[in-house]
């Protein structure tokens, strides 16, 4: 089986979460990055992200370098904003043709939880197997570690690989 873990990070969070998954997997790591950056300042982007998400405004990302045909199973990150997935990757997972791929979603979260960031992926990523999501507040903190690797067993069990 090989897996990739594909994210997007605009805080540092989920790339901690990534790179934590990908150290227990050995994975593969996929940073989406926007084609234009948001800012650093959080409250600009707090409103730029809103506008983004509530009129369905694409944000166009880099090219990956990456041809995700070749993976099984995908571990798909996203900072959880305003109730989903970051624009960056929601038009990233758009552009993509899950057709037989295993998804095991994860995000991170800043109080509000995973809102419809898991409903709207699967939405996103049509014709793929989709596992639970795995969610943590600001990443996770001391016990990220254990309990993301206690829900890539639980989920890679239910696949039958573990």
């Amino acid at each position: 089986m090989k897996c990739a873990v594909v994210f997007y990070s605009w805080s540092g969070r989920t790339r901690e979460m990534a790179h934590a998954i990908a150290e227990q997997t050995g994975a593969d790591l996929v940073e989406i990055e926007a084609e234009t950056p948001y800012s650093q300042d959080y409250d600009t982007v707090v409103d730029q992200a809103k506008r983004e998400i509530q009129t369905g405004t694409p944000r166009p990302f880099k090219p990956i370098g990456v041809d995700l045909a070749h993976y099984d199973t995908v571990f798909l990150g996203s900072p959880v904003w305003w109730g989903t997935m970051a624009p960056p990757l929601a038009t990233f997972v758009r552009s993509v043709d899950w057709n037989g791929k295993t998804i095991m979603p994860f995000s991170t979260h800043g109080g509000g939880g995973k809102g419809r960031t898991d409903s709207d992926m699967k939405k996103a990523c049509s014709g793929a197997a989709f596992k639970d999501m795995y969610t943590a507040y600001e990443g996770g903190g001391t016990s990220g570690g254990k309990d993301i690797a206690a829900w890539i067993i639980r989920n890679l069990q239910e696949k039958g690989t573990a």
